[in-house]
């Protein structure tokens, strides 16, 4: 089952799907494979740059994992005003259970400014931990 998180800082909306992968996941050796799916939309009267990532990833069986990096998935997307940019990823738990949650640093393409904008927290469930 997908569900979708959404918040908007700065006027940048970030959205967040997920979705559990039973083909890439063991769960008989603690491996639970998720995928997520990001949708920024700009919703400011100027360009901006995703510049840079920060995520906090909770596996309930593991500390706080930190990941931080240039971009996503590989690129430095430009999104101009009312436009949006989408990608896919994905996250290996050991755990049935987990949690994502993050920020994007921006750059608005007419002052140079950086600013950040929150990811919001979504769940990694194992869908039969559910039941």
């Amino acid at each position: 089952m997908a569900t979708t998180n959404t918040a908007i800082t700065s006027g940048v909306r970030v959205s967040v799907s997920t979705q559990f992968r039973t083909d890439l996941s063991d769960p008989l050796n603690s491996r639970f494979f998720f995928n997520y799916r990001v949708s920024v939309e700009n919703q400011n009267a100027f360009p901006v740059m995703l510049m840079h990532r920060d995520w906090y990833i909770f596996d309930s069986l593991n500390e706080v994992d930190f990941v931080s990096g240039e971009g996503v998935v590989g690129e430095q997307p430009i999104i101009e005003s009312e436009k949006r940019f989408s990608y896919i990823s994905g996250c290996e738990l050991n755990s049935e259970i987990g949690q994502m949650k993050g920020f994007y640093t921006f750059k608005n393409l007419l002052t140079e400014e950086l600013f950040q904008v929150h990811i919001p927290q979504f769940d990694l469930f194992y869908p039969p931990k559910l039941n």
